[in-house]
């Protein structure tokens, strides 16, 4: 057998340097820069200043200001994340019960916003939630309310707008997950005088459990980044951190402030995905050895 040469070793390299060159271009020296900013100073007389230090990090972390606004993204994000599965999953489950005609058509439909601008489905949203929307309309209509309710620049308007933008992706990867599914078993279950509920929980459901993790890992890191909803939908009212970033850059001119806030949430996300994905293994190993 020939010896590999130098050629060869370095063949992959050479085929992955496009990639490697656009992820250092786009991604990592954009971070590293803003990295490096979130530890300049800033005065409101002269600018941002050349000296280094952790005061930006000190003044978050000490801040309820920030505490809130942190724990108000987190929150918005678990309830974004939690009612996607809630109607992602059996929205799988009937998709793969459907014929192929219907499936086709059913999955043009749900997928066919995100071919769409955020900004232009959200704008379409603000329309529908206002006091005199589509929504308040109906509901004042049948009775249900006496008064519109406050959907816009609320929280529950927030959450009502991402969970449609961000829905699809928990169905493409419940979708996924659903394609390595073991019929058989579920037959023999059935078989075996199982119930559809005691079938659901202890066949199906423990099968799906990677594809319904990794749907929630999605969901959760572009929800606490979400700019667009939170800004249109929420306006003033509703703060998040992204919404916070933007206004210490444009609004107060404190870049490094800016920058550190961006550089927290980024580590939050991360510490998030990095647990999640140590969680989804270990569903995997349970279930598929």
């Amino acid at each position: 057998m020939a010896k590999p040469t130098f050629l060869d070793r370095g063949t992959p390299w050479l085929l992955s340097m496009p990639a490697l060159l656009l992820f250092l271009g786009l991604l990592a020296v954009p971070l590293t820069l803003t990295a490096i900013l979130s530890l300049n100073a800033f005065d409101g007389m002269r600018g941002i200043q050349p000296a280094l230090g952790l005061q930006n990090y000190a003044e978050i972390l000490l801040d309820s200001y920030y505490h809130q606004i942190f724990l108000r993204t987190a929150g918005m994000a678990l309830g974004v994340t939690f009612i996607c599965i809630l109607l992602g999953v059996p929205e799988t489950l009937i998709l793969s019960r459907m014929t192929p005609l219907w499936r086709g058509s059913s999955f043009a439909i749900i997928l066919g916003p995100l071919l769409i601008s955020v900004v232009v489905r959200t704008l379409g949203w603000s329309v529908l939630l206002g006091n005199r929307g589509l929504v308040n309309s109906v509901l004042l209509g049948i009775g249900l309310i006496d008064q519109p309710l406050r959907l816009l620049f609320s929280m529950t308007g927030v959450i009502i707008v991402l969970t449609h933008v961000f829905l699809p992706f928990m169905i493409i990867a419940v979708w996924s997950a659903l394609q390595r599914l073991d019929r058989q078993v579920e037959h023999a279950a059935r078989s075996l005088g199982a119930t559809s509920t005691s079938t659901f929980f202890r066949i199906i459901l423990p099968q799906l459990m990677p594809g319904i993790l990794s749907g929630a890992i999605i969901v959760f890191a572009l929800s606490a980044s979400a700019f667009a909803t939170p800004s249109i939908i929420g306006g003033r009212r509703v703060k998040v951190v992204a919404t916070a970033t933007y206004d210490e850059f444009l609004n107060s001119l404190n870049w490094p402030l800016g920058a550190a806030i961006a550089v927290l949430l980024l580590v939050a996300i991360v510490l998030v995905i990095v647990g999640s994905n140590r969680l989804v293994e270990r569903r995997f190993k349970e279930v598929f050895t």
